[in-house]
């Protein structure tokens, strides 16, 4: 009822701005509109009815186009909102004035700036599932530190994040993505979480293909939020324990070294770095802490330099750098960027920075850095807009 009164009222917009057409073309368009009202309504009563069944990739961009496609008609009602506003008060001084007659019509010219703004976001969201979702791209980021032991000067560190390898509808992507890590030659690769949406076996097709990564002295991981199947209805604990036991595995299979609240350390010409890595962490509500950092942290008092590699950013804020100053980079995903926002020099808007503080790029807090990849994959909507998916390369220079 929601969806057909919300198109009711999109459609004396449509019907404002055709008013002049020929009859022919008129009834074309309206035909096509309410064809896809018809759709839209058919796809979300399928939705609700097969609710817990995983969509197919068709399913997920039909759903994905319909969405966005609703999301533009509320544009439209925002400016049909401020035509009626005007048009009320055209009622109001018509009914007390004996002298002007007003025209109490709609606005044609609001209506077409409605349609017209309302295509903006339409076509950025269409382009985002078309180019946007495998529109690769390497980010360079050097940082100084004054404690960086100088066997590690110009140590090249690479981080990829949030994979989702179980929204993929072909093995090709991640084969192109991981021929440009490969590329960056970097002395470790580090992945931070998200290697799945849900359950371990949307992993096995892209297994040879991430067993590919190469780094000089190795391949480092932590789990996410979604890699533990919290968002799956299981049917015993110990079943969910088996996927959680088998995605872990996995990452062995491939040459990763996952970091279940522990540590190691990297030698280089007689020094060393500690890459400390947590299980996930989240300082917000609904995301549960099983991130232990006191024991990653057991052993590397002594250690000049210490990376982290932990999830959720806000983990950064709820524990790293009120206990554990000492630790010069955290690396984290998990936000995305919400796959959405505006992300330009010297600008980057997200709607997910309205839940996190960190949400993408580099921050610092006294002599700590923490960086935020808005990761590789996606999820849900399967595509990006503004945060394209990211490789980035640290490059370490001491002070």
């Amino acid at each position: 009822m929601i969806l057909f009164l919300l198109d009711l009222y999109v459609f004396q917009a449509v019907l404002t701005v055709t008013r002049n057409l020929a009859p022919l073309a008129q009834k074309s368009i309206y035909f096509l509109y309410w064809t896809i009202f018809a759709i839209t309504a058919g796809t979300f009563a399928l939705a609700s009815a097969t609710r817990g069944t995983p969509p197919s990739s068709f399913s997920t961009y039909l759903a994905s186009t319909l969405f966005i496609i609703f999301a533009s008609k509320l544009v439209v009602v925002l400016f049909l909102f401020v035509d009626d506003v005007v048009r009320l008060g055209k009622v109001a001084l018509n009914s007390t004035s004996a002298v002007a007659e007003f025209d109490p019509s709609r606005n044609k010219f609001l209506n077409q700036m409605g349609l017209m703004v309302a295509a903006v976001p339409f076509t950025a969201f269409i382009y985002g599932m078309v180019k946007g979702a495998y529109d690769y791209r390497v980010k360079r980021v050097t940082l100084h530190f004054p404690n960086l032991p100088k066997a590690f000067d110009g140590f090249k560190m690479l981080q990829i994040s949030d994979l989702h390898t179980g929204s993929f509808t072909s093995t090709e992507p991640l084969k192109q993505a991981v021929e440009m890590i490969n590329k960056q030659e970097a002395d470790l690769v580090f992945f931070t979480g998200d290697l799945v949406n849900n359950v371990a076996t949307e992993l096995t097709d892209h297994m040879d293909t991430l067993k590919e990564i190469r780094a000089k002295q190795g391949v480092f991981s932590v789990l996410g939020n979604h890699d533990y199947g919290d968002y799956v209805n299981w049917g015993s604990r110990e079943e969910k324990h088996r996927n959680l036991q088998t995605l872990i595995d996995s990452h062995g299979r491939m040459g990763w070294q996952i970091l279940l609240n522990e540590h190691r350390k990297i030698e280089k010409d007689g020094e060393h770095i500690a890459v400390l890595g947590v299980e996930n962490w989240g300082n917000r509500r609904g995301f549960p802490k099983y991130g232990k950092l006191h024991q990653a942290y057991s052993g590397t008092e002594n250690s000049p330099f210490k990376v982290l590699l932990s999830h959720d950013p806000s983990h950064w804020d709820g524990e790293i750098n009120q206990h554990y100053k000492d630790v010069d980079l955290t690396l984290s995903g998990h936000t995305h960027g919400m796959q959405f926002g505006v992300n330009i020099p010297g600008w980057k808007w997200s709607p997910v920075q309205y839940v996190y503080d960190q949400w993408a790029g580099l921050y610092k807090k006294g002599q700590q850095y923490l960086y935020v990849n808005t990761g590789l994959g996606f999820l849900g909507y399967p595509g990006r807009v503004g945060f394209l998916p990211e490789i980035t390369v640290f490059e370490l220079k001491a002070a």
